[in-house]
């Protein structure tokens, strides 16, 4: 009986539910809300009780997330998120645990935990909202603003090469990676709904305008005129073809990728290289996470979706064969063993 309400509860979980009904202190106009209303309207579908879902996160704009949904969560400390949540999910794996966190947050500061939270392959669901500038301490650059950008930390223009975080997080070996865009909430609702119901580390870059600080950082990829130019739409199993007469694509020149024009220069369909991301190795995923403007056009969805062993699965599988041949242990034996001295 008791099971039967259970699955009726999480049958009946609606949006609502999931809206913890504080005021959202975001900026009118910010990339998060979208972000937040996409990922209250996923919960309910995936069939997992609101008891266990787990939202966590650092520092930032972005780490206000967990006030704004109704569940379990925990507002960290500066770029450690990853490290809290993989300990969260590692003692509770039946949890669906996510990380929220922005540019700075998680490449800055919080680069190494962010690194090796990929690295292992934990169930974490790393959402990474993007803006190119640190917006809750009023405007300074961050690890993926341009080259050239002036801000109140950078008045002569920046001169640190930026991150991308795709390539980084598939550098570091990444299971599922994808790429969104606070415009397109349709694709966004495809990557988030996937990547939730990915086995290992799920990483999902979400590019969001921040109205205050970098205003129109975006605009060439959602304004209507230039985005077919600008960004190029990642399908499995299809070529790589973007433009509005769609008629531009990737191809390999050698060990180098560059954009052609099909019906020029003897180039054909054929010649278009096919978006694999299943493929055994990342290096073309690599490629594509490297793509900016002017030369290239930025790729939006699913670059990389393999199957690995997660990282809680196999500690599970090491501490039950351990278990096993050696008995569960006593704390007090473990700490009377071995080497041991006494204190005068």
């Amino acid at each position: 009986m008791m099971n039967m309400t259970a699955e009726n509860t999480i049958q009946n979980l609606t949006k609502k539910d999931f809206e913890s009904g504080l005021d959202v202190r975001w900026c009118p106009g910010c990339g998060d809300y979208a972000v937040l209303s996409q990922i209250t309207k996923l919960m309910p579908k995936l069939g997992i009780p609101r008891e266990n879902y787990a939202f966590v996160s650092g520092i930032g704009c972005s780490s206000r997330f967990p006030y704004y949904v109704n569940t379990y969560g925990l507002h960290t400390i500066h770029g450690r998120a990853p490290a809290i949540a993989s300990g969260l999910k590692l003692s509770r794996p039946e949890l669906s645990v996510w990380v929220v966190t922005g540019d700075g947050d998680a490449l800055a500061i919080g680069g190494n935990h962010f690194i090796h939270a990929i690295r292992r392959n934990m169930g974490l669901k790393i959402i990474l909202l993007n803006n190119r500038i640190y917006g809750l301490t009023k405007g300074q650059y961050s690890p993926t603003s341009e080259l050239g950008k002036k801000t109140k930390t950078t008045p002569l223009g920046n001169i640190d090469r930026p991150f991308s975080p795709v390539a980084l997080a598939l550098g570091a070996g990444a299971t599922f990676v994808a790429r969104a865009i606070d415009g397109d909430q349709a694709m966004m609702a495809t990557i988030l709904e996937r990547a939730a119901k990915h086995e290992g580390t799920a990483f999902v870059e979400v590019l969001q305008n921040c109205v205050v600080f970098n205003d129109g950082a975006f605009d060439r990829l959602t304004d209507k005129a230039t985005r077919d130019d600008t960004r190029l739409v990642l399908e499995h199993g299809k070529p790589l073809i973007f433009g509005k007469e769609r008629n531009k694509g990737i191809r390999l020149n050698g060990m180098d990728t560059e954009v052609v024009t099909i019906g020029e220069n003897g180039v054909t369909a054929a010649d278009i290289l096919v978006h694999n991301e299943n493929a055994a190795h990342s290096g073309l995923a690599f490629s594509l996470g490297q793509f900016e403007a002017p030369d290239f056009p930025m790729p939006f969805g699913v670059f990389r979706s393999v199957d690995k062993p997660s990282y809680q699965e196999l500690s599970r599988q090491l501490s039950e064969s351990a278990r096993a041949s050696r008995g569960r242990g006593e704390l007090a034996k473990l700490l009377n063993s071995g080497e041991t001295w006494t204190i005068k």
